[in-house]
């Protein structure tokens, strides 16, 4: 059966408009996708039928708020495959997620002359943080390489892992990019050093299917509006052992069993780490944004994105003068260009009068610019409400390019 983009098209009402006078072509998903009217029913349905706070109040509102809240915790440990719904936590995102992991997992655990390995296409989110660890403890932060076509050089890695390595932070994929990398192959080699791994979703969550189990990642963090759920509401997975030997991120309201002047005890897993009152509505929207995308299923997602990134790949190929930066063969819908003699910022103004919607710059991710010699890239990101005429309708965009701009 073909995959009907028309039909799925329709369930996105942003998409029908014009911007600057043409028909809006959105390739900015790796940045934030767009929401289906079922996540945005979601969230009103929340503010006009359920609107109260939960896990607090002993009257209907309040338990059907909380039920709500607590069904999208379980939809979250189906899509991810997770043993319990203790190991999910609610968060404000991926970057959040991260850091809950670098202040609590990591300082509890990182001494001084230790090291935290990362890898050379991480997102400032999976920089950062580590960053302001290893300067706290006195450690070391180390990089894993990446090759001239955008993957990661694995054998570097296995050289890199040592006694002294406490974790390893990667991406799934490349938000710059689009490598695919080996995530089940490199958290294996990590565990056989005894070694944790932490895996950025952020970009895998909505294109691949994901199994926490079956890849065997220690964390996994991801955010749910990358997954056509509302923005400020994300997820980080934790294998229950370590969450249970992680102190709490945050002190405040529903973290706490018990509180004293002379001494707090702290809730059972997983409202060690939410404390205060969370964005329910958000995460009642991405609960809607899980069933929506398992309604149409990931595999078949995943088979026409592919589809259209092959096809996009082919009509980019037509421009002598046009560079993909990442040329892995295992890769995601996202095209990073640039062209001979354009800077990717005034590619991107020329398309936005023609109606497209690309990302230029160094999308969070400036020591891989570095790595490639260019100040920026052009990002034609892609979800699965794109099609092959929005794609014809790039070109004739990156023609025009040209054309104005020599």
């Amino acid at each position: 059966m073909s995959f009907d983009v028309e039909k799925y098209r329709r369930d996105f009402p942003i998409l029908d408009q014009k911007v600057h006078g043409k028909p809006l072509v959105y390739f900015d998903n790796a940045a934030t996708t767009q929401k289906p009217q079922m996540v945005l029913d979601a969230l009103m349905g929340y503010y006009t039928q359920l609107n109260s706070n939960i896990h607090r109040g002993v009257h209907q509102l309040s338990e059907r708020a909380t039920e709500a809240f607590e069904a999208s915790r379980r939809k979250v440990q189906q899509l991810l495959g997770a043993r319990s719904a203790k190991e999910i936590v609610f968060v404000r995102g991926t970057t959040e997620a991260i850091n809950l992991v670098a202040q609590t997992f990591g300082r509890s655990r990182v001494r001084a002359g230790d090291e935290v390995l990362i890898s050379g296409l991480e997102h400032h989110s999976n920089i950062v943080p580590w960053q302001m660890l290893c300067e706290e403890k006195e450690a070391r932060l180390r990089i894993i390489p990446v090759l001239d076509d955008g993957t990661l050089d694995l054998v570097a890695y296995q050289q890199l892992l040592n006694s002294r390595t406490r974790l390893v932070a990667f991406s799934h994929i490349s938000n710059a990019l689009g490598t695919i990398n080996p995530a089940k192959a490199m958290t294996a080699t990590a565990h056989l050093r005894g070694v944790p791994v932490l895996l950025d979703g952020a970009q895998s969550i909505a294109h691949l299917g994901v199994d926490v189990q079956d890849l065997d990642c220690d964390f996994y963090a991801f955010s749910s509006h990358k997954l056509y759920g509302p923005t400020g509401v994300g997820v980080l997975y934790g294998k229950e052992k370590w969450l249970e030997q992680m102190p709490p991120y945050q002190g405040g309201g529903d973290m706490i069993r018990s509180v004293t002047f002379e001494k707090t005890t702290y809730n059972e897993l997983p409202y060690k780490f939410e404390a205060g009152t969370p964005d329910i509505a958000g995460a009642i929207g991405l609960g809607a944004a899980i069933d929506y995308v398992l309604a149409i299923g990931l595999e078949s997602l995943a088979e026409y994105e592919n589809k259209l990134e092959s096809y996009a790949s082919q009509r980019l190929g037509e421009f002598p003068r046009l560079r993909r930066i990442g040329t892995a063969e295992s890769r995601s819908a996202i095209l990073s260009f640039v062209i001979d003699g354009i800077h990717p910022h005034d590619i991107g103004t020329v398309l936005d009068r023609e109606g497209i919607a690309i990302r230029t710059g160094h999308h969070c991710a400036q020591p891989l610019m570095e790595r490639f010699q260019v100040p920026a890239t052009a990002r034609a990101s892609l979800a699965f409400y794109n099609t092959s005429q929005e794609i014809d309708q790039l070109v004739v965009g990156l023609q025009k390019v040209i054309k104005v701009l020599g």
